[in-house]
């Protein structure tokens, strides 16, 4: 056997969008702009929800987590490129390219485990409303939260040591803007196979088969909802899970798309579009989904208005 000639690297440098300068000055100003929309629309959801009693339910107890990771998924990456755009530095020491890795891996891995939680607390709050306080009790939110966030911090764990162990071949430049699991894969020198197994393996189990879990939920729900006599009730219903169907779609559509494309789509360009759209675009519209139609959130905030006139500074006002 050959041993690929490796040597120890100590820092990575990103590629990013170097090769089209013109294209760093044209997406900085709107993904500063989103991720501070995004940053603005996420903590309003959260103090919403801490603030006013009546969102003290399962749904926005998730939603909460939801928007928390959705802060922390797009900080990660977002907040150093847009920073490496201003003051040219493009690179990262191993430690903090691992740290990086494993934050954004855990973030993605958590949300795709607690979106599908949530497709099941839209079953049983459809299907058996007068079981829904008792099933989905505060214990039970809390430890289904919980295991979303092991299960998704657990999972990144073994997928960044996997890959970090790998002996690199002393080029250390990271076609990407941020270290993204594959493209740092791309610098190994050794044979990656069993690595890829397991990557794929955690991949399977992270985004197709939550995906068919929630179609499963959703099969029942809409049979449920068709049955139901009320069209108010029906309204209600289709509005409640349109809105989790919708950022459903955009998370697990963007997801799929990078990590489970064909092997013949290889362009550095799409992939690093579409982790633009991930980190950006997804986690900006979630709360936006969530509340533009949602009349308990409107009412929330008016509530929280009332009670604390300081808030208004913050929170825009809802009509």
């Amino acid at each position: 056997m050959v041993k690929a000639n490796c040597t120890i690297i100590s820092n990575f440098i990103f590629l990013g969008f170097s090769h089209y300068p013109k294209v760093e000055i044209i997406i900085f100003v709107p993904c500063l702009l989103m991720y501070l929309i995004t940053l603005l629309d996420n903590i309003i959801l959260i103090s919403i929800s801490i603030l006013d009693s009546y969102l003290h339910t399962p749904m926005y107890f998730f939603l909460s987590n939801l928007s928390f990771l959705d802060i922390c998924c797009t900080s990660s990456p977002l907040t150093p490129m847009l920073a490496n755009f201003v003051t040219g530095k493009n690179s990262i020491s191993f430690s903090g390219c691992a740290a990086r890795m494993y934050f954004s891996l855990a973030m993605g891995s958590t949300e795709c485990v607690l979106l599908s939680m949530m497709a099941y607390d839209r079953y049983v709050a459809i299907c058996h409303p007068l079981r829904y306080p008792m099933i989905m009790n505060r214990r039970v939110c809390v430890h289904i939260a919980a295991g979303s966030w092991v299960t998704g911090c657990l999972a990144a764990l073994v997928e960044t040591v996997s890959v970090l162990q790998l002996s690199l071949c002393g080029n250390n430049v990271i076609n990407h803007f941020t270290c993204e699991i594959l493209a740092v894969l791309k610098l190994v020198c050794v044979d990656t196979s069993m690595v890829e197994f397991f990557m794929l393996v955690i991949i399977i189990l992270l985004l197709p088969m939550p995906v068919l879990l929630i179609c499963i939920s959703y099969v029942v729900i809409l049979s449920s909802i068709l049955r139901i006599s009320s069209v108010d009730g029906r309204s209600k219903a289709f509005s409640t899970c349109a809105a989790h169907l919708t950022v459903i779609v955009l998370f697990y559509g963007t997801a799929l798309s990078m990590y489970l494309k064909p092997s013949a789509v290889d362009s550095q360009e799409i992939d690093e579009f579409m982790a633009l759209l991930y980190v950006v675009l997804t986690p900006m519209l979630n709360p936006i989904i969530y509340s533009l139609r949602n009349k308990e959130v409107k009412m929330a905030v008016k509530r929280v208005l009332v009670r604390n006139p300081l808030c208004a500074l913050f929170i825009p006002s809802s009509k």
